[in-house]
């Protein structure tokens, strides 16, 4: 948590260097852009000070004199980070919603988006993996990177929506487990089938096929069975759920019951083992 905000208060101070370098504008100006420059760094002297207050009250007085200019548009970035930085995620939302779209063409809009993303991300709990943060932190990452892929908060952006996805998986995970261990079969194997389909690359898909497995040969869906073996064979041979599904198919009940389809499942396996 503190590595990311150091790095958002770098990128900000990126933001602030890059705001200043530009031309000054005609003569008749300058001194109103000089005034709402100064202000703007006496403004920005506060926050790093951690004077929030001050800082909030300086931001706001370069917007309300200065609404149009390059400063005020920056001072409505910071008033929302700042609100990130106090953990005020709500608001600092809805500060973020009403930049982009008062200024959805602004130079920074890139950084808005990600800050509005990084605020759900923060809410993120253990308890609230499938909740509506993680479903708006994905759908703001998701957007940042559908239009702004080439932007410099992309990289991050992929990280953790992989972990947000992880999240979702893992829950999904959780909530089949109860399902099954009540011997509710059907619902189990929708959460399952949900986790291969939604999360193809997550960590969770062997032990998901694994599972759709035991759930079908409880149910005598044997073909069925057979594929989700077939799954796991090929694509995890090292995984502990290939050795698991292995000794599935040992089972006593299995043996007597489901013969033929044990001699095929046993098959597969051997074709996958190393010739000495």
């Amino acid at each position: 948590m503190k590595k990311l905000k150091i790095f958002l208060y770098i990128t900000l101070i990126n933001i602030i260097i890059l705001s200043c370098s530009s031309n000054d504008k005609a003569s008749k100006n300058k001194a109103i852009d000089q005034s709402s420059k100064e202000l703007y760094q006496i403004a920005m002297i506060d926050l790093d000070q951690e004077n929030f207050e001050q800082a909030t009250l300086k931001f706001k007085e370069i917007i309300y004199k200065y609404p149009l200019s390059n400063e005020g548009v920056q001072s409505e970035i910071m008033l929302g980070f700042i609100d990130y930085l106090m953990l005020k995620y709500d608001d600092a939302i809805y500060k973020f919603d009403r930049i982009i779209k008062i200024y959805p063409s602004h130079k920074n809009i890139d950084y808005v988006y990600y800050m509005r993303a990084v605020s759900y991300f923060e809410q993120i709990s253990g308890e609230n993996f499938d909740g509506k943060s993680n479903i708006e932190a994905k759908k703001n990452f998701q957007e940042l990177l559908n239009r702004f892929p080439e932007s410099e908060y992309a990289k991050d952006s992929r990280q953790k929506l992989i972990f947000i996805n992880e999240n979702i998986a893992a829950k999904d995970m959780e909530v089949a487990i109860f399902y099954l261990k009540q011997k509710q079969y059907l619902a189990a194997l929708g959460r399952y089938n949900k986790v291969i389909e939604k999360h193809p690359k997550s960590k969770f898909i062997p032990e998901a096929l694994y599972r759709l497995v035991e759930i079908y040969i409880i149910l005598g869906m044997e073909e069925e069975a057979e594929k989700a073996v077939a799954v796991i064979v090929y694509n995890y041979p090292k995984s502990i759920w290939y050795e698991e599904s292995y000794k599935l198919i040992n089972e006593e009940y299995y043996k007597k019951n489901k013969a033929t389809l044990r001699k095929k499942i046993l098959n597969l396996f051997k074709k996958n083992e190393p010739t000495e």
